[in-house]
């Protein structure tokens, strides 16, 4: 059984280095200051996916937003590497969504 409460070590040749801490506070940007790209993608087997990028805030934060955005699509979907992905070509009823929330959209792809 791995002692997770001892600190990592972290070593590095850059002289400009520094560690990032886990408790340090950021400040989390509103909903007005992101720009969130909206893009439908062909996932393997030929199935359509809503893909919303450029999310900048915390993995739950993240996770709560997919919930949210599922949840009102009334499909599935899922959250991981930053990306939210919803079932489906639900690029304009996500969009609408995101703009109700105060959040700025942009169109990708065709």
């Amino acid at each position: 059984m791995k002692n997770t409460n001892k600190p990592r070590v972290v070593y590095s040749t850059n002289p400009d280095f520094k560690e990032k801490k886990e408790n340090s506070l950021e400040v989390p940007l509103n909903p007005n200051q992101q720009t969130l790209y909206v893009a439908i993608e062909r996932l393997k087997g030929g199935k359509m996916a809503t893909v919303i990028e450029n999310f900048k805030g915390s993995e739950k934060e993240l996770e709560i937003l997919g919930k949210q955005l599922k949840s009102k699509c009334g499909v599935g979907g899922t959250v991981k590497d930053g990306i939210i992905l919803i079932q489906g070509e639900q690029r304009e009823k996500i969009i609408q969504l995101l703009n109700a929330s105060g959040y700025k959209t942009k169109k990708k792809g065709g």
